[in-house]
């Protein structure tokens, strides 16, 4: 199939199609006689594997090394817990900065009382930074 097809059946640009074989994470498929890439079905689970690693925020490094260990099936998938572990434990701490973040705008907004910009407790926070709790 050709990297338009292989972009649909996807959901890729062909532009991130071609980075990733930049990268090395696609193996360049072989051309046809006239010169269009032609990818195979193992392309396709291949390109989805990395699209939904990168969905869950996995860098491109920790992709590459998953990829690596699917290519030897037989392995332990140890190497592959450990990393989603990290992954996992890189979430929760993206989630505790969040609830902090969710926390101070809404103190901030609860805090609004709808008078002039100049009195605005919002504009206050933004320029004095964050507050304590009150």
């Amino acid at each position: 199939m050709k990297i338009g097809e292989l972009g649909r059946a996807t959901g890729t640009k062909t532009e991130t199609i071609r980075y990733y074989e930049h990268e090395g994470l696609l193996a360049p498929p072989p051309r046809t006689s006239s010169g269009y890439r032609d990818y195979s079905p193992d392309d396709v689970a291949r390109l989805r594997f990395i699209r939904r690693a990168r969905q869950l925020g996995f860098s491109m490094v920790q992709v590459r090394q998953l990829l690596d260990l699917t290519d030897e099936p037989s392995r332990s998938c140890e190497a592959v817990d450990t990393i989603a572990s990290a992954q996992l434990a890189e979430v929760e701490a993206k989630l505790i900065d969040l609830k902090g973040l969710r926390d101070e705008l809404s103190r901030m907004v609860e805090s609004c009382k709808q008078g002039t910009v100049a009195e605005c407790r919002v504009v206050d926070v933004l320029t004095l930074g964050f507050t304590q709790t009150e």
